[in-house]
């Protein structure tokens, strides 16, 4: 059970009183990695927030491992660190590099814990208030308010050359420390997981932040805890965007979607049918791949880009289950019916 704290009172959005009930199920986190052969440990600091009496404990997955030649690296030891400054030993659960998310577990007995309740990520509104609880700069304990300023944010990730496909920008300030901290509603509910900021030219906070959202964060907590390793659905498709203007030059029966421009030979979207563009061409200054076909729809929820089909791929749907694919091919209109594999990161 991992929502197990009450929210805070709802009404007026009151930093303070987030504050003093959510700030003690925020911990600090080192991590002690291989390092410099003078100097044989190098440690990095994050955060992460208890979100279970059973000891399980969110933060970001960049935040507890490295990356070499071979991937990713767990670190050799973790400690989390309590704003009364009692700290713990902390076992790896696992992690997961697409979304950025890492689980760790610490005894239940070894300290008082006080879950934070988590949110519902999916209802988020543009100018809705927030703050961010962890440990900017490794000083622990620090809170800062903002708002969402945009939601469903591509950015580059920072341990994987992927994107982070669904993530929160918020302006509150968020600095190295802040990374897998807890994101905080009115309700004193998080609902994502601090993962990166923008950095401006001088090498300080430029405005803008990011977030897991935390219905993101669960799909990867649930499967970490429960199997150690986290599978998303994989249809084999590439895509880009389909736009009304490259609808109208090249007559697709779609004003949005997702034009497929490759597919994995023998993937659940080869077989069933899904066909690739195989023409490359320049439109409006942009390369673009054409004359295949445009996905529009997944089990009736719209498809209004390429970032679209890749987030409900692997956010609503899942492995080994069947789902109807809307195309638009040309002027014509189908459905297709694709059973999904699995892949892991390695699979990407």
């Amino acid at each position: 059970q991992l929502v197990v704290s009450k929210p805070v009172l709802s009404g007026a959005f009151r930093p303070s009183r987030i504050y003093s009930q959510r700030s003690p199920g925020v911990v600090t986190i080192s991590s002690e990695f291989d390092g410099p052969q003078s100097t044989g440990i190098a440690t990095e600091i994050g955060s992460g927030f208890v979100v279970s009496l059973g000891g399980a404990v969110l933060t970001a997955a960049h935040v507890i491992t490295q990356q070499d030649q071979h991937g990713a690296v767990a670190a050799k030891a973790v400690y989390v660190t309590f704003p009364d400054g009692d700290r713990v030993h902390a076992k790896i659960v696992g992690w997961d590099l697409v979304d950025d998310v890492g689980v760790l577990t610490i005894n239940p007995k070894s300290h008082d814990l006080r879950p934070i309740p988590l949110g519902d990520s999916r209802r988020l509104a543009v100018g809705e208030p927030v703050a961010a609880l962890g440990s900017p700069l490794g000083d622990p304990n620090a809170l800062t308010v903002g708002v969402i300023s945009a939601l469903q944010r591509v950015i580059p990730s920072l341990i994987t050359s992927s994107d982070l496909l669904d993530t929160i920008q918020i302006d509150a300030p968020i600095a190295h420390g802040n990374s897998g901290g807890p994101i905080l509603n009115g309700r004193g509910e998080a609902i994502g997981i601090a993962a990166q900021t923008q950095v401006g030219p001088n090498g300080g906070f430029d405005g803008v932040g990011y977030a897991v959202p935390i219905h993101v964060a669960q799909h990867s907590l649930n499967q970490l805890l429960s199997t150690g390793h986290v599978l998303y659905a994989w249809a084999g498709i590439s895509a880009e965007d389909l736009t009304p203007a490259i609808a109208k030059r090249f007559g697709y029966a779609a004003q949005h979607g997702a034009l497929v421009d490759g597919i994995a030979l023998g993937g659940p979207a080869s077989s069933a049918g899904i066909r690739p563009g195989h023409r490359n061409v320049t439109f409006l200054d942009q390369q673009i791949t054409v004359g295949g076909d445009a996905v529009t729809a997944v089990d009736g929820i719209p498809v209004t880009d390429a970032n679209d089909l890749a987030r409900i791929v692997a956010e609503d749907l899942r492995p080994g289950e069947y789902a109807r694919f809307s195309i638009a091919r040309g002027s014509r209109r189908l459905e297709l019916r694709v059973q999904l594999g699995s892949r892991s990161y390695e699979q990407q």
